[in-house]
């Protein structure tokens, strides 16, 4: 699939009449003829192959049963998206929390747009955009499916925002949180943090840092609002270190250069120590009697200078 096509977002190839949120009835939709594309019809839950490029890596319990009942009550509001495989089996696009369900919930057929798909990339393609888009992924998830994007397709950042809807920054924060440490983004898979918990702690240039606050945030529940001023603290007063470092770097050279000098002028070793603000020794060394008279004469020379 081309870019170009992809680029005119994701109702060009689903149609709103097979996404839109309506509840199908199911005596009306017919079963799947083993041949049509472009169509919604029923189709055998058996007979669906999970899609090896889903994004989704766990599933929320709770969120299943939910929607498990609501199918009970109502049916399936939404079809899935599938493509044909040889031998009359089908292969998930998307829609792999409907078909979940849909199987606990005792149904053997499910509503399914059925489409035709050229190629591995164009799947990779869909799979990724469609589920972003209607499927409920945790934070981490659609981070690992924009970067899958950019890694396996060449995608931007850009390109990702205009195909989503979304503004380039949303996407670009969305893909900061792999650089968060790996226990960290499990917290926020299981909803134990928020995204704004993630994005507030991704700021702190140290990793044992990021742990140490995400420990006080899981075990003292802080806000957002608290993490966000600790980071701000945090950086703060590393600013101020930083620049203490610098200050001392920077003097530290110009006692090297000092030293250098005496050097020279000397003819042996002297090491120049700082014990404080303004206090400190210059030690001077010879090697010998001789080296040491040497050095006396170079004294007197400076001290009549001095005069």
């Amino acid at each position: 699939m081309s870019k170009q096509r992809l680029g005119r977002g994701l109702d060009a190839l689903i149609p709103r009449s097979a996404t839109r949120e309506i509840s199908i009835d199911s005596k009306d939709l017919r079963f799947d003829d083993g041949q049509s594309v472009g169509v919604i019809a029923k189709i055998e839950i058996s007979k669906i192959k999970p899609n090896p490029y889903q994004p989704r890596e766990s599933f929320d319990r709770t969120s299943l049963e939910e929607l498990k009942q609501s199918i009970i009550e109502k049916g399936v509001i939404q079809p899935i998206t599938v493509r044909r495989l040889p031998g009359g089996m089908y292969e998930l696009i998307a829609g792999e929390r409907r078909v979940k369900a849909s199987a606990e919930a005792g149904l053997t057929h499910i509503p399914a747009y059925i489409i035709e798909v050229e190629s591995e990339k164009e799947l990779l393609e869909l799979a990724l955009i469609e589920n972003i888009q209607r499927e409920k992924l945790n934070p981490i998830e659609i981070a690992k499916a924009y970067q899958r994007l950019i890694e396996e397709l060449g995608y931007t950042q850009e390109e990702i925002a205009k195909k989503i809807g979304k503004d380039r920054t949303t996407v670009a924060n969305f893909i900061r949180l792999l650089k968060l440490p790996e226990q960290i983004q499990e917290s926020l898979k299981k909803g134990e943090i928020t995204m704004g918990h993630a994005r507030a702690l991704i700021n702190i240039p140290s990793r044992k840092l990021q742990i140490e606050i995400w420990n006080k945030i899981v075990k003292q529940g802080w806000s957002v609002r608290k993490v966000e001023k600790a980071v701000r603290d945090l950086l703060k007063g590393k600013d101020l270190e930083e620049r203490a470092q610098k200050k001392k770097t920077h003097a530290s050279a110009g006692l090297r250069d000092i030293e250098s000098k005496l050097k020279r002028i000397f003819g042996t070793q002297v090491k120049i120590k700082q014990t404080g603000n303004s206090k400190g020794e210059i030690v001077i060394e010879f090697y010998s009697s001789d080296d040491f008279e040497r050095l006396l004469e170079l004294f007197e020379i400076i001290e009549k200078h001095s005069r």
